[in-house]
């Protein structure tokens, strides 16, 4: 697989990680440990060397770190720090952030943190305390690279100022555009990488949702406004448009939807997530799939004429911060 560069960071990794998440649950029942180990370390030998946990995650750290601890040296692994333990609360205090530092080390199995980001930007801590902590972890060794996630453009140049970032994630898609307005441009202007996570919408975007789909009772898509059944309605037209332009490149819509990220910007690294093989093996595909200037252009001049109603993408209980 192709290699990207997150940012002027000089990180390398693969042009598309491995969201983790899926595989500790989120999306219905836990998947068997063994089967998502044996899917991690298929994930290696196809090439993908960049993966996404995080300790509000659940065990997933744990499972990342016995997938990959064969691989050390060889694979980039991101984790996250920024809550309460076992609490929806946000915490980014820096003797928080140091205690989960420790921890995901022993977790992950790794002498020092690829990339360590913030999980959600904590309102009561100032950011230069924050980032001030990291800069000290990286000092320490214990940590290589700063991240940040669903923070404003604002706070990442407050940041950015203590210590560089490498990395922001943040959600971004053909169903959610928003970082076009203000983050891209501060990234790009900054030398930061970009992440995007639920680069399919969580599913949405690869045409095997619509508004009869029923989801597990223990699946987080239940509570989210944005799978409303109304609101997958109403956007099965932008699925219709991936469909269509996926048969003329032969491909799929996800890979479709993935190859679009890609062509935006040579620092974007999704990282879709996944618990099966040949949904792996399918995204890895997208890497593959060239889309020309006039292929973009035909895209952008065919979504103008689509109304997008996202709706709002958590519940009005999930806990704020600057990017919700």
């Amino acid at each position: 697989m192709q290699k990207r560069k997150l940012g002027k960071s000089g990180l390398e990794v693969s042009a598309l990680g491995l969201g983790c998440m899926g595989m500790s649950g989120a999306y219905g029942p836990v998947p068997d440990k063994k089967e998502m180990i044996s899917l991690i370390r298929s994930a290696v030998e196809l090439g993908i060397t960049f993966f996404d946990t995080a300790e509000r995650y659940g065990d997933n750290e744990e499972l990342v770190g016995e997938a990959l601890e064969p691989f050390r040296g060889m694979v980039v692994i991101a984790t996250k720090f920024g809550f309460d333990i076992k609490s929806p609360n946000l915490n980014s205090r820096p003797e928080r952030i140091r205690q989960i530092a420790e921890a995901s080390l022993k977790k992950l199995r790794v002498d020092a943190i690829d990339l360590f980001y913030q999980h959600r930007v904590d309102l009561d801590v100032p950011i230069e305390d924050v980032a001030g902590t990291v800069k000290d972890l990286i000092k320490e060794g214990k940590v290589k690279h700063f991240g940040m996630s669903e923070a404003s453009a604002k706070t990442i140049r407050r940041a950015h100022a203590v210590q560089p970032l490498t990395a922001l994630q943040s959600e971004y898609s053909l169903w959610w555009r928003d970082p076009e307005d203000e983050i891209l441009p501060t990234l790009e202007e900054l030398g930061i990488g970009f992440v995007p996570f639920s680069p399919l919408g969580k599913g949405f975007l690869t045409g095997k949702i619509n508004e009869n789909t029923t989801f597990d009772k223990t699946d987080s898509r239940n509570s989210s406004p944005r799978f409303s059944p109304e609101n997958r309605e109403a956007n099965q037209a932008l699925v219709e448009l991936l469909s269509k332009i996926s048969a003329n490149k032969n491909a799929t819509p996800a890979q479709i939807a993935l190859a679009w990220l890609l062509a935006r910007k040579n620092w974007i690294v999704p990282i879709p997530g996944t618990r099966k093989l040949e949904r792996l093996e399918e995204n890895i595909g997208a890497a593959s799939v060239i889309l020309t200037s006039d292929d973009l252009r035909e895209i952008d001049e065919s979504l103008a004429k689509i109304i997008i109603t996202p709706g709002e993408r958590y519940p009005e209980s999930y806990q704020k911060s600057e990017g919700r």
